[in-house]
């Protein structure tokens, strides 16, 4: 499977200001999202994960500083600031309330990319706790799921059968061990439960015309 580009969620109230940040990340082939709003790039954040966020401070409906505190309570990705405040205590307000790093209006597009790029750079060596196959992105610390940006809503069994399917992709666990991995059950025991789990997963999971969850007869279940 192909390595994606990283995805940045760029947030600002000025059409223009996104349109523009938006083009020069996508003229270097990054994916973007926007939002006008903080509650709007909240709800994108939690439904996109992206890799990196370019944030203003100075939003409609609440502070770019009140948004950056809820993107640091579920995650620990790059947050970059920009903001016509250019004082030396705005600058640190925004890095003392989770920011990684704060570019003043106006400012060179060459110089934005550069701080982007050092950035995703920086953030490599930082712990990614999601799991992702196609376009399933598996949260462990929140225990939230999307698929293709969609939240899935699912029992906490059936998130604990996915999170063992997408840790390893393709691998096919028996019935047994699923047993003994989910319920703690050591003896392959005359019950149904890991069938009606399987299929209850695959109704929230799988597409009209393709299922994700392959059945291998006589062996067990894989993703994939």
């Amino acid at each position: 499977m192909a390595t994606q580009q990283p995805l940045v969620l760029v947030v600002d109230d000025e059409e223009s200001i996104r349109e523009s940040v938006t083009y020069t990340l996508e003229h270097e082939s990054y994916r973007t999202i926007t939002a006008a709003t903080g509650s709007e790039a909240l709800k994108k954040f939690k439904d996109n994960h992206p890799d990196l966020v370019i944030l203003d401070i100075m939003l409609p409906d609440i502070s770019g500083l009140e948004v950056c505190k809820g993107i640091r309570s579920i995650a620990d990705v790059p947050i970059l600031f920009l903001s016509a405040k250019d004082q030396l205590e705005d600058m640190v307000e925004g890095l003392d309330n989770g920011g990684d790093d704060y570019l003043a209006k106006p400012f060179h597009f060459a110089e934005l990319m550069a701080r982007v790029r050092a950035l995703l750079r920086r953030s490599k060596g930082r712990k990614v706790n999601f799991l992702e196959y196609e376009d399933i992105i598996l949260d462990p610390d929140s225990h939230i799921v999307t698929k293709g940006g969609r939240t899935l809503h699912l029992t906490l069994r059936e998130f604990e059968l996915l999170e063992m399917f997408m840790s390893k992709p393709r691998q096919v666990f028996t019935r047994q061990q699923i047993l003994q991995q989910l319920w703690g059950w050591s003896d392959d025991l005359e019950t149904n439960v890991v069938e009606v789990y399987i299929c209850a997963l695959r109704n929230k999971l799988d597409d009209e015309n393709r299922s994700l969850l392959r059945t291998v007869r006589g062996v067990g279940y894989a993703l994939g």
